[in-house]
């Protein structure tokens, strides 16, 4: 069930089609099956009996579940078409679809895109991996109102004829390959962003990354390439300004949000804005005051002269090399997480100004072989994130950074980044 698979199924009953659910380990008392249960659904918890694909016509997978779960391999042996609920929220909504995908960045450049069209005074809705999920907020949005959707690969891989009027893509990176399987499988999915978009919709895309670049060729959809390193058609910059096309829309020193990566996200957010149809004074008010989104390089305090930053969405060994590269100053990293396979040898150029690494997680190990190829003198390994925390205060000085950019999902020892992330602000504010 889960917040995706009970908004489908509501979603599905209210249109008059019948629903059966099955979850592991939802109980018939919850409150949540009570009220899909007073709809009609059918549902079945405590196992996964192939049975329950028995006169099936379509199966809405729960985005995390895995292609070589036996039951989805069942459904493709039964010809049963399996789809996530973003392709019932892209069939539904009506209005505008501006859709966000990317190995890094989504959530910053789909905040980015909604906030600027709301402060334009259009009506405006945000789903997917941020907010709501996307076919419960589909339900309600109007003809005219558009709708910002972040989508990971889990969610596009589940999709058929998903078209977003303006599709963003701003990066290809190797990730997830845990759920994937290859590197290949994962770059097919986010390829979906643009797979069923016509000629009539837009593609914007960051040209300064060549493993998009590959897939061009294959896309319908008017392209719109961003650049933070050379002139463009689309959204570029030089060493003062930010643009679109000919078009100066504000000064990079007007800019709040800090950062090289952020530099990209932006340009590709006034790239889709400016398609939509948003004027420069509504970019410049977001840009402007808008200083990040909650977990990605979100500033919590100076204590004790430290500056203290919480970028525990950096689930990757890229989000982090983004955060790195964003400080001068000597760096506390607080790091690891899930093992998802990958080797850490991409992030040693990126550890040259990093002084102490306190690790944790199924990574510590490998983490700190990478610290120690890199020259990190001081690398701690600890159990607990408060352990960690006091740690990085013992092992810091004034005017130096502590930061929480793990390279690695949580889910070894958290349910989220989000509750990972507030873990380390609670650390942080029980120190005395």
């Amino acid at each position: 069930m889960a917040k995706s698979g009970t908004a489908a199924a509501h979603l599905l009953l209210d249109s008059g089609i019948q629903v059966r659910i099955n979850d592991l380990k939802a109980n018939k008392t919850d409150a949540e099956v009570q009220a899909l249960l007073s709809k009609g659904a059918e549902v079945i918890t405590g196992s996964h009996p192939l049975e329950v694909l028995d006169d099936v016509d379509l199966m809405v997978k729960n985005p995390g579940i895995p292609y070589n779960n036996p039951l989805v391999e069942e459904a493709g042996n039964r010809d049963i078409p399996v789809i996530t609920e973003v392709e019932l929220a892209g069939r539904i909504h009506e209005g505008p679809l501006v859709a966000v995908t990317g190995s890094n960045g989504k959530t910053t450049t789909t905040t980015l895109i909604h906030k600027m069209i709301k402060a334009d005074r259009k009506p405006v809705a945000v789903a997917g991996n941020i907010g709501k999920v996307a076919c419960e907020v589909a339900r309600t949005t109007g003809h005219d109102e558009t709708m910002v959707i972040e989508l990971s690969s889990f969610q596009l891989l589940g999709t058929q004829t998903f078209k977003p009027d303006i599709s963003v893509w701003l990066n290809l990176y190797e990730a997830h390959l845990d759920y994937h399987g290859t590197l290949e499988n994962y770059h097919q999915a986010k390829a979906k962003i643009a797979k069923f978009q016509t000629e009539e919709d837009f593609l914007v895309y960051n040209t300064d990354d060549k493993e998009i670049r590959k897939f061009l060729p294959e896309v319908k959809a008017e392209l719109v390439p961003c650049s933070i390193t050379e002139r463009t058609e689309g959204a570029w910059v030089d060493e003062k300004w930010v643009y679109f096309k000919d078009e100066p829309i504000i000064k990079r020193e007007d800019i709040v949000l800090v950062g090289e990566h952020n530099l990209a996200n932006i340009i590709a957010a006034v790239a889709a804005v400016k398609l939509n149809g948003v004027t420069n004074e509504a970019i410049f008010e977001v840009l402007t005051t808008f200083s990040g989104v909650e977990h990605r390089l979100q500033f919590i305090e100076k204590k004790q002269g430290r500056y203290i930053y919480n970028d525990s969405k950096a689930t990757n060994i890229l989000a982090t090399s983004y955060a790195l590269r964003s400080f001068q100053k000597p760096v506390i990293l607080l790091a690891g997480g899930l093992d998802r396979g990958n080797s850490f040898d991409t992030l040693i150029p990126f550890l040259t100004h990093v002084k102490t690494m306190v690790l944790f997680g199924e990574t510590a190990n490998l983490l700190e072989a990478a610290g120690k190829e890199a020259g990190v003198n001081d690398i701690v390994k600890v159990s607990s994130m408060d352990e960690a925390v006091e740690k990085a205060f013992e092992l810091s000085l004034p005017d130096e950074v502590i930061l929480l950019s793990p390279a690695c999902a949580s889910w070894d020892q958290y349910r989220t980044f989000e509750e990972r992330g507030n873990m380390f602000i609670e650390a942080v504010h029980k120190l005395k």
